[in-house]
């Protein structure tokens, strides 16, 4: 009846408060790569990661260099709130993989560290390219970690 127009206005306000919520799945949010690169620092460990081709990791690159404490969730991610606010486009993945780097929110950093199937709303911001180890370096707590532009490209 009227659910369509129930589910354009819900669609809407989200969209306007930027807050996260629940859709049937779309395309993947993963995109296309832009080409830049990022080193992930964790403790004494190193990770590459490859950022997405979309608003939201051109505005993280500009928050770079940034050294956080990432706060421990549910087993599977680590995530931490930005000093600021960046540009989204929330969808539902499919699932998540190791090594994704999202934006939950507009201001939510949430790196994970198992895959898992979700029903929450993500942007994406880039993936980390081999994300083997990356559960041991972040450990079972809290943790610091530095992301920063690869030199060689910048």
């Amino acid at each position: 009846m009227h659910n369509a127009s129930i589910i354009s206005l819900v669609f809407t306000l989200a969209l306007a408060f930027a807050a996260p919520f629940e859709l049937t799945e779309q395309d993947s949010p993963r995109g296309k790569s832009m080409g830049n690169k990022i080193t992930i620092r964790i403790g004494d460990k190193a990770f590459a990661a490859t950022l997405s081709d979309n608003p939201t990791a051109a505005a993280f690159t500009k928050l770079l260099p940034l050294s956080i404490t990432m706060t421990e969730l549910n087993r599977n991610e680590k995530f931490a709130r930005l000093s600021t606010n960046v540009p989204v486009r929330a969808s539902t993945p499919a699932s998540i993989r190791t090594g994704d780097l999202m934006l939950y929110g507009s201001n939510t950093l949430v790196l994970f560290y198992k895959s898992f199937h979700t029903t929450y709303s993500y942007t994406a911001i880039g993936r980390i390219d081999d994300p083997e180890g990356l559960e041991v370096a972040l450990g079972t707590g809290d943790v610091d970690v530095t992301f920063a532009l690869d030199q060689e490209r910048h």
